[in-house]
């Protein structure tokens, strides 16, 4: 059973890449990006709890990108999105690198998209995205 501040957070979540894409759409509209990134963060903290996202955001091997995606939210809110906005990419793919190679894993086997994803082009990518091959826990 699912509860209830977790559904709530993910739709926080999804609302928060709502604003995000549409202030990238609007021409980088800083205001949607900085109500984009609020609401990720607050739906990131209802999602997995208050807790664990405070132990996730102040590890110290992670502090590059740490540093990197609030410096972007930072840059974001003080109206200069295209930078915050690459500061935040990095800091994510720093954060989150170990991620992706096993969502691609659990996307090989969605019907259409699967084929995408056996390709070895596509898996040479993501098995090296994020030291993806050393055996280290998933982030969260």
């Amino acid at each position: 059973m699912v509860s209830d501040n977790t559904k709530i957070g993910t739709g926080l979540m999804f609302l928060g890449f709502t604003f995000l894409f549409l202030g990238v759409l609007f021409l980088f509209d800083s205001t949607l990006i900085a109500l984009g990134d609020l609401l990720f963060l607050a739906g990131l903290t209802l999602t997995i709890g208050a807790s664990r996202t405070l132990r996730f955001f102040s590890r110290k091997d992670r502090l590059r990108g740490i540093l990197a995606f609030f410096g972007g939210v930072v840059l974001v809110m003080f109206r200069h999105p295209i930078f915050g906005m690459i500061f935040q990419g990095y800091g994510l793919v720093y954060l989150f690198g170990q991620f992706f190679p096993i969502a691609a894993a659990s996307l090989k086997e969605v019907p259409i998209v699967g084929s995408i994803f056996r390709q070895p082009a596509v898996e040479r990518f993501f098995s090296s995205f994020g030291q993806g091959g050393d055996g280290r826990r998933a982030p969260v």
